[in-house]
């Protein structure tokens, strides 16, 4: 998408306002934080940086949080690291498959990582819904990485086959999501809830209207202490960016480009006039860094989250077009800090990170 195009986006948005949030036409579900709500709550934190999290034991989100795979030791171990380099936050994918399969556990298991978090001084959001990579999913032992493949395990939520009966699968989702966030919804360990992770994506399109706007409803009428957000990333469906930003209690997006282009979302998207949260960013082949980006978040007080911490079973130092099943590693990581002993990719990059975090600016 050009630059120029992005003003008519904004208009877009801007006119069509709240004429699509479901708030608005139910007065029964609470309403959408105002504007002076999202920046009070805004002003009583501090500047949060952290990373796209998930252990390097797990390829995929079923793996990180069931029973026979939930890697404590693991997290704790990788989140240590993560307060060293200053880190605050991190933004951490559910799976409504091993709800499904085992609700209490999986709640069971939300808590023990939050209290790992918590030692950290790390305060998460939480992922619900995902149109990105494979699109079935299934409960139990998952296949083990494709070499030199970026994130060959990682799965949608909900499945794709799954979609096609939406009688049935809604009313299933909205008790996984109303279970979870009427459990946690008040709990000051959470920084908030991103419910739905690049909405559209594999050519899913407008499609994913429907789910977006019932995950706003669900997770909305629970009444939850913590900011509601869907992050933008792509403007193919007008449609499904004005409902993110009209219907989101903060502003979060995705960005890849560098220090230029990430500057005019900035500019743009501050026109909404709601705390910026950059879910995802940093992929260095794109001339995505921490040296040209971090500065730039932190200098306009967004939130920086970027995709990827240690590397291992989601591969994603590989990049997302280029397989290289020949190669244990690329010269240049796509994304990722540290390798599973701890040492950086390069540790440039990590003085850059700490000098961000540890400054007062």
């Amino acid at each position: 998408m050009k630059i120029r195009n992005y003003y008519l986006l904004i208009a877009l948005f801007c006119l069509w306002g709240y004429s699509l949030s479901d708030a608005q036409t139910n007065k029964s579900i609470p309403e959408r934080w105002s504007e002076e709500k999202a920046q009070q709550w805004y002003a009583q934190q501090p500047w949060y940086a952290g990373c796209d999290y998930i252990p390097a034991t797990a390829i995929n989100q079923i793996e990180m949080w069931s029973k026979e795979s939930f890697d404590a030791k693991q997290i704790d171990k990788e989140l240590t690291w993560a307060q060293g380099l200053g880190f605050n936050t991190m933004r951490v994918f559910l799976s409504s498959v091993v709800w499904q399969n085992d609700a209490q556990g999986f709640k069971s298991r939300i808590d023990q990582f939050l209290t790992i978090c918590d030692k950290h001084g790390i305060r998460p959001m939480f992922v619900f819904f995902d149109d990105c990579w494979n699109e079935e999913s299934h409960y139990g032992k998952q296949a083990s990485p494709k070499p030199g493949i970026h994130n060959s395990g990682w799965v949608q939520d909900p499945s794709c086959s799954l979609r096609k009966d939406t009688t049935k699968l809604y009313p299933l989702l909205k008790k996984y999501v109303q279970d979870v966030v009427s459990t946690f919804g008040k709990d000051k360990r959470i920084l908030m809830w991103d419910l739905y992770n690049e909405p559209g994506n594999r050519q899913h399109g407008c499609s994913s209207l429907p789910l977006l706007k019932n995950v706003f409803k669900w997770a909305r009428a629970c009444n939850p202490s913590q900011p509601l957000t869907a992050g933008i990333w792509y403007f193919d469906c007008p449609a499904l960016n004005a409902f993110q930003l009209n219907n989101s209690d903060v502003i979060s997006y995705h960005n890849y480009g560098d220090e230029k282009e990430h500057a005019e979302w900035i500019k743009f998207l501050q026109m909404m006039n709601r705390p910026l949260i950059c879910t995802e960013y940093m992929a260095r082949k794109k001339n995505s860094r921490f040296d040209n980006i971090m500065p730039l978040l932190k200098q306009n007080k967004i939130v920086a989250i970027n995709w990827g911490f240690v590397s291992g079973k989601t591969n994603t130092i590989f990049a997302w077009d280029t397989p290289l099943p020949d190669v244990k590693e690329p010269d240049l990581w796509f994304h990722d800090i540290y390798r599973q002993d701890g040492t950086p990719f390069d540790q440039k990059e990590i003085d850059v990170i700490k000098s961000v975090t540890s400054s007062s600016n």
